[in-house]
């Protein structure tokens, strides 16, 4: 069996409304469009993590590359596993990955450091081929819920590339799209009390299978984002050892989620078409944009749900 991926349970499997009874994803007519070659869509070089490196060096590529996801390879290239941030926020203090931390470590930010990757990397990672197509990857990320897909050289199984969401949104993008925001963004959206420590915010993206949360405060009011990537920053910046005063890793996880705060925040009007959101995105290079009626959040439009939008009918 050529995928045998176990993706985790989520809170939000808004793919699966796109499938069909024969198991595939019905594409828009956009997806046949355009050119399907993976060699053509995939991004090259794509930055790869061997499965014996620590977590703290994944972290440092992370932070220094801004990638939140990474193939994790052998010594010769070949595709072992994927790394993503949430694996990372999963591992310190987010879920049962912790349990790592606390048994094997003794709770020691350290030592948890030295851990090596291949102990919290997704293994036996759903990939494309080079001779796949983009409805493959697209069906393979509709199906798992995922939000990159590495693609392999069929006969050596090494890392050729890699196809995110965000490449796909590129790929298909257009100017218009005659569909609003409001019919595709999220509209109970999770957010979290800017009073709150990164291991509540830790534990709520697991728990929820969001990789972002607005941070708010006493009033409702939206004062910026915490991500399983700005968590990863945090980790792996001089910040985190303003919190560290003996070593514990629950010290840093008792920083508040300011600590790790994006306070750049990206806001549309949820009647404005998802062309006009993408390119905002684009613009102020981020991954969502939040929907807003006068100071009142009402939504929030990712990339997985514009990728939905562009290559998948209602």
């Amino acid at each position: 069996m050529r995928h045998t991926f176990v993706p985790p349970k989520r809170i939000r499997p808004e793919g699966l409304r796109y499938i069909r009874s024969d198991g595939k994803p019905n594409f828009s007519s956009r997806v046949y469009e355009k050119p399907s070659e993976l060699s053509i869509i995939a991004k090259r070089p794509v930055v790869t993590i061997t499965h014996i490196k620590p977590v703290g060096e994944a972290i440092k590529v992370m932070t220094v590359k801004g990638y939140r996801r990474l193939p994790v390879t052998t010594a010769t290239g070949v595709l072992k596993g994927m790394l993503a941030a949430t694996d990372i926020v999963n591992y310190f203090g987010g879920g049962e990955y912790y349990n790592i931390v606390l048994n094997r470590h003794n709770g020691n930010i350290y030592r948890a450091l030295t851990e090596p990757i291949k102990s919290i990397m997704s293994k036996n990672p759903i990939y494309a081929t080079t001779i796949d197509d983009l409805t493959y990857v697209i069906e393979l990320m509709v199906k798992y819920g995922v939000g990159a897909v590495p693609v392999v050289d069929e006969e050596t199984m090494k890392v050729y590339g890699i196809v995110t969401e965000r490449d796909i949104v590129n790929h298909l993008r257009e100017k218009t799209l005659g569909i609003k925001v409001s019919e595709f963004m999220t509209k109970n959206v999770i957010t979290i009390p800017q009073d709150s420590s990164i291991k509540e915010a830790a534990k709520t993206i697991v728990k929820m299978g969001f990789r972002r949360l607005p941070i708010v405060d006493d009033k409702g009011y939206v004062k910026g984002m915490i991500t399983a990537r700005s968590i990863v920053r945090f980790l792996g910046s001089s910040k985190v050892f303003e919190y560290v005063i003996s070593g514990s890793v629950e010290e840093a996880l008792s920083a508040p989620v300011t600590a790790a705060i994006i306070s750049k925040i990206v806001t549309v009007n949820p009647d404005v078409d998802i062309g006009e959101a993408v390119n905002e995105m684009i613009k102020h290079k981020v991954g969502s944009v939040l929907a807003v009626e006068g100071n009142r959040l009402v939504g929030i439009l990712t990339e997985r749900d514009v990728m939905y939008a562009l290559a998948l009918k209602r």
